[in-house]
């Protein structure tokens, strides 16, 4: 049994030095997670080469057809082929009010997805700092069960409780860091979303 807490020690301190949640790159964002660096949100020039929004960016919520096709498009769940379809046919509906609809529409989109795209940082944020914690955790809990291993004689129940308590901390910082690594990718799909529905919209437009 010894034996075993020896290694569900070692196994514990490697996870505690090795995989705890690496410095960020930017100073500006010490609890950003991600390989690819933080970008707060995206910005109106980077995705639109339209006609020039003027109200629609405060407009479009009093519409209730564009509402409910924002919603539809923005959801990644759907196919971004079927969401170009149905931008289109939309768009195609709109006749000699096309241009207000495509600006209303890329407005809806551009801010839903932003703000998608900020929720999402924001819980990787959270997840790091939970690392952090976790990691401390995790560290001094080894000591304490190294120490309580050493004792003379050791009291086993207490090695038992907190070897199976160490375990179980190793193993939910190690889910996270899995979800994390996955997480990271989310962003820049938003990203590319927001983009190729742009495009889709201004492709209607010209």
């Amino acid at each position: 049994m010894i034996t075993a807490w020896r290694i569900a020690i070692g196994a514990a301190f490697a996870v505690a030095l090795s995989n705890q949640p690496a410095r960020a790159g930017d100073p500006r964002y010490p609890d950003w997670p991600c390989a690819q660096a933080k970008v707060p949100e995206i910005s109106v020039a980077a995705v639109w080469a339209g006609p020039p929004l003027g109200d629609a960016a405060n407009q479009w919520k009093d519409d209730p057809k564009i509402n409910a096709l924002v919603t539809k498009v923005a959801a990644r769940r759907l196919p971004l082929e079927d969401a170009e379809k149905e931008i289109a046919g939309f768009l195609s509906a709109a006749a000699a009010n096309k241009a207000t609809a495509g600006k209303l529409l890329f407005a809806g989109l551009f801010d839903t997805l932003n703000a998608q795209r900020a929720s999402v940082m924001n819980g990787l944020e959270r997840v790091m700092r939970k690392q952090r914690e976790a990691a401390e955790k995790i560290r001094s809990d080894t000591v304490a069960l190294q120490a309580l291993q050493d004792a003379t004689p050791p009291d086993q129940a207490k090695v038992d409780e907190l070897g199976n308590q160490l375990v179980w901390e190793t193993r939910i910082f190690e889910d996270r860091r899995r979800v994390v690594k996955f997480v990271c990718e989310v962003p820049t799909t938003i990203d590319q979303r927001l983009f190729a529905l742009s495009r889709a919209i201004q492709q209607e437009l010209d």
